[in-house]
């Protein structure tokens, strides 16, 4: 039985459900990450005993699972674009907005999916935007492939911005910083390529490049969806 299909024990003696317990969690790890977050540290934010939680969440998988849903409320759409492509597009846009506010969630996107209400609509509202546009294997194809752009797009700029906070180092700084080094082993003429995209490359913002990617993808999936099934 899963934790959304287990009753909530009555809220005595002090109030508590699961909602404060995730949004305590929620806060512990927007401001620690996941490794900030165990039932003993969100039982003392909600100033109750860590047993009194296991008559809520049996284990710190079932929060992590509450709490992945709860963001996945944020990527929920309020109404549903006509348009297939204006769907995707948004639903992209709203997951990577939704792991900037919280960087932990970049830690659990993919690998198994997400069974919550929340992290279910999200994939309906996925797959209808899709719906009738070709066969239902392509469909799904299509869906996993914008996904994975998603997913290892914000995943990359995610580990990006944690590498600024671990060094103190802006990207700018860091590019600064190691700049004579790369100086040098361009200079040897061994990475052409990379000389020819440092020198004359055009430098974007994340927010750009994402973008830019997810137009890539989005065309690539609707040539693949006008195409005609064999």
């Amino acid at each position: 039985m899963t934790v959304w299909d287990r009753p909530e024990p009555p809220s005595r003696p002090a109030p508590l459900d699961r909602e404060r317990i995730v949004a305590a969690a929620i806060a512990l790890a927007d401001e620690g990450g996941l490794e900030a977050v165990s039932l003993r540290k969100v039982a003392a934010r909600l100033d109750a005993g860590p047993m009194r939680l296991y008559g809520y969440i049996s284990t710190k998988q079932e929060l992590f699972d509450l709490m992945v849903d709860e963001v996945h409320a944020e990527i929920l759409p309020e109404e549903q674009p006509g348009d297939w492509r204006e769907a995707l597009r948004s639903h992209a846009h709203r997951t990577r907005m939704a792991t900037l506010r919280h960087h932990w969630f970049a830690d659990l996107l993919g690998g198994r999916p997400a069974l919550g209400p929340n992290a279910l609509a999200v994939t309906e509202a996925q797959l209808a935007a899709l719906d009738g546009l070709a066969d239902l294997d392509t469909v799904v194809r299509a869906a996993e492939t914008i996904s994975s752009y998603v997913i290892g797009a914000i995943r990359r700029e995610i580990a990006g911005l944690r590498a600024e906070r671990a060094t103190g180092l802006s990207e700018h700084d860091w590019q600064r910083a190691f700049g004579p080094h790369v100086s040098r082993m361009l200079a040897t003429g061994r990475f052409p390529m990379l000389a020819k995209f440092v020198h004359d490359g055009t430098d974007t913002d994340a927010a750009t490049s994402f973008a830019t990617g997810l137009e890539w993808v989005l065309d690539a999936v609707a040539a693949k969806l006008s195409r005609p099934s064999p």
